[in-house]
């Protein structure tokens, strides 16, 4: 969900820097892959965490002006859902730098996991690595 705008990078780190004053942005990843996770109302998260973050977020636009740092209100909720025919019970994560080959049948995708009947591997840890895929 869209929450806020903003006219640079810059300044989305310093957005980010006064929610993280309330906001952990760590994933309990291994959590993550053991099943559905439960509803959250962002809205009403996006609404607290403005009125936890309001006198940080207010001197950012006083400094950088009200069209360089915008609330968005009115954006929706965007859903993925990617099938997942079976979660791990315990999740194992494959290291392909210290076992370079990788073997199982693939079972679901969850953000940049994909989950393995064997394993998990975080796709996003090899970005930039060169691999060879096949499948029968």
């Amino acid at each position: 969900m869209v929450i806020m705008s903003v006219a640079s990078r810059y300044q989305s780190g310093l957005v980010e820097v006064a929610f993280k004053q309330h906001v952990s942005d760590r994933t309990h990843w291994q959590k993550l892959l053991k099943g559905k996770s439960e509803p959250v109302d962002l809205a009403s998260k996006r609404d607290e965490l403005f009125d936890l973050a309001s006198t940080a977020l207010t001197g950012l636009q006083n400094t950088y002006g009200l069209q360089a740092i915008q609330f968005t209100l009115d954006a929706q909720a965007q859903q993925f859902e990617y099938p997942v025919l079976a979660y791990p019970e315990k999740v194992k994560s494959h290291n392909l730098e210290k076992q370079p080959f990788l073997e199982g049948q693939l079972l679901g995708i969850k953000g940049q996991y994909l989950i393995l009947d064997n394993c998990v591997i975080n796709m996003r840890k090899y970005t930039g690595y060169l691999v060879d895929f096949s499948f029968d």
